[in-house]
């Protein structure tokens, strides 16, 4: 009986600080995205890759990611970019953007666990990945535009 209230106390505690990690973690830097294309205006919750281990990482080793979601690279300075699909578990559509957020190629249904090299095509400052096949669900097109809080607007 005397030991019980630090446990419980102990137990809150460690109940809370997962708690709070958890919250963190499910919020790992979502932010809000819009593309803009030829069939409207898109929300996409991102999470961010703006570190070298970030990008290093990317979505690799993830069995899902829900709809309306993906993961925003960025590269500084603006070059040409390889991207490639090692132990990333399900398919995506890469969007390749320039320095103000304009798609400048697209890689659609890029295949699971492919150590294919993925040119970017040409210098770009970003890059969307988003679940297969969302590409052709929003309509996207080279030229369309992506606003985000990190993409300096026009």
């Amino acid at each position: 009986m005397i030991f019980r209230k630090p446990i419980i106390v102990a137990g809150f505690a460690v109940f809370a600080f997962l708690a709070a990690a958890y919250f963190a973690m499910a919020g790992d830097d979502l932010s809000s995205a819009t593309l803009i294309t030829g069939s409207g205006e898109h929300q996409i919750d991102v999470e961010l890759a703006l570190t070298p281990k970030d990008r290093e990482i990317g979505l690799m080793n993830r069995e899902s990611m829900p709809a309306g979601q993906g993961m925003l690279f960025s590269f500084d300075p603006v070059r040409p970019v390889t991207m490639w699909m090692k132990n990333t578990l399900i398919p995506l559509d890469m969007l390749f953007l320039d320095e103000a957020g304009t798609v400048t190629h697209i890689k659609t249904n890029a295949q699971p666990l492919s150590l294919d090299l993925i040119p970017s095509g040409g210098p770009v400052k970003y890059v969307l990945e988003l679940n297969g096949g969302a590409a052709a669900r929003y309509g996207a097109r080279v030229g369309d535009r992506l606003k985000h809080e990190i993409i300096p607007a026009s």
